[in-house]
């Protein structure tokens, strides 16, 4: 009953996105075959219900590490009003990214692709905002849009999508400076978790502005950024920030290695560039107002998830960072009609009632591959390439005293075959954000 339409079997050149002759990558192949995206129109994807529970999860660990750092989440409206985004300059310098609408008053108006002058307005309608209340650290996750001339690659590169925004308010350029620091961190050890390579990397502030900004990167041969790295891990910058051909580490001289990553966040000290132009103040303890010193950071959601298939997967299965991947355990009963059927299904039954007694996070994480009419070679295949970490099957040895189960480790490839204790034993140690 999972509406998960696979289309395990596929190949094809257009990859069913509808364009012939269109590049595709690994991660939008492999999310078109295992049901997780369907296209609706350029650029634009539904997400199907596993795919809604693999970004929910990522949401919670990203929540988790931006409160630790003090977050407070908020939303704000997608619809940002034409006058503020004239009075920051970018109505006109954002050029044809934006996407533009007027209402029935003829009043402007651009779907949001960021929320710089939104938040700044907000906090500077904040008319005696102490230094006492500073540091402020707002962010919020929700859809984002991009009139992208040329959307491609599925999620890595679509017109709406979701991102992470976070906006610091500091004191001083120091303060400001700090948590810069700290986010980064904060950034370092949501993707630690989530075991994915990253590189941060010196970047351009583009239209976003600013006076440092680094990139949070992804080696990936399909990754639209170039990059320089020092193989000792002194620099690494994106190829848009050098003057010239720059060939050696500045530290320690070393050649630097070009490689080719995806962006999945980015960091940027702003300075006053916003709160001077909606007079975003704050009180001193003398009682002076004063301009906030603004960071702003983003984490792309959507991104992260095509990216982390794209970076961990082989050619034809799914593998996900096991944190988020949409179902942590899939159980295989025998083949209708085998002679274990009978005996099988009631066992692997009971290891569910007993797992989800001892385990109850996992209870909601699991499914049931009740697809009988097919062997069981035939749906532990399917399960290899939609990346389920663990599968649990009741095979031939299912009949044995006691009964012992085959387990699929997906991530590390073991087989092991174990009594339900120790099934439940080792789904124990099974993280559910």
């Amino acid at each position: 009953q999972l509406f998960q339409p696979l289309n395990l079997q596929g190949g094809g050149e257009a990859g069913w996105d509808g364009r012939a002759g269109e590049p595709t990558c690994r991660s939008q192949k492999l999310m078109l075959q295992g049901g997780l995206i369907h296209p609706s129109s350029p650029g634009c994807y539904y997400y199907m219900p596993p795919a809604v529970r693999a970004m929910e999860k990522l949401i919670r660990v990203t929540d988790e590490e931006m409160r630790a750092v003090g977050g407070q989440k908020l939303n704000m409206p997608c619809l940002s009003s034409a006058e503020l985004w004239r009075a920051s300059g970018r109505w006109d310098r954002m050029g044809p990214e934006l996407f533009r609408l007027a209402d029935r008053h003829g009043k402007g108006y651009c779907l949001g692709p960021t929320h710089e002058e939104a938040v700044t307005e907000l906090v500077a309608a904040q008319s005696n905002l102490s230094y006492k209340q500073l540091p402020l650290r707002l962010y919020q996750i929700t859809r984002k849009f991009r009139d992208e001339p040329k959307p491609r690659f599925g999620l890595l590169r679509s017109r709406e999508f979701y991102m992470k925004d976070m906006y610091t308010f500091d004191a001083s350029k120091e303060a400001a400076r700090q948590t810069y620091d700290l986010v980064c961190d904060a950034y370092r050890s949501l993707f630690d978790r989530l075991g994915l390579p990253f590189i941060k990397v010196r970047a351009a502030t583009g239209s976003i502005g600013g006076t440092v900004s680094h990139e949070f990167q992804l080696p990936a041969g399909v990754g639209e950024d170039r990059l320089v790295v020092c193989p000792d891990g002194h620099f690494a910058a994106n190829v848009e920030t050098l003057n010239g051909e720059q060939t050696s580490c500045p530290t320690c001289g070393e050649k630097l290695t070009q490689t080719r990553g995806i962006e999945v966040g980015h960091t940027f000290y702003l300075g006053t560039k916003y709160s001077s132009v909606s007079n975003a103040i704050f009180y001193s303890p003398e009682n002076k107002p004063q301009l906030a010193e603004m960071g702003c950071y983003g984490l792309g959601i959507t991104r992260i998830l095509a990216a982390s298939i794209e970076v961990l997967s082989t050619e034809d299965s799914i593998r996900w960072p096991s944190l988020i991947a949409p179902y942590q355990l899939c159980f295989i009963p025998p083949k209708r009609g085998s002679k274990e059927e009978e005996e099988g299904a009631a066992l692997l039954e009971r290891v569910y009632d007993d797992l989800t007694e001892a385990l109850p996070h996992l209870a909601g994480d699991s499914v049931l591959d009740d697809r009988t009419q097919l062997t069981i070679g035939k749906r532990l295949k399917d399960a290899n390439k939609l990346g389920y970490p663990y599968v649990v099957i009741a095979g031939k040895r299912v009949c044995e005293d006691p009964p012992v189960f085959e387990v699929w480790h997906q991530n590390t490839g073991q087989v092991l075959f174990l009594t339900k204790e120790g099934v439940i034993e080792l789904l124990s140690k099974v993280q559910v954000p």
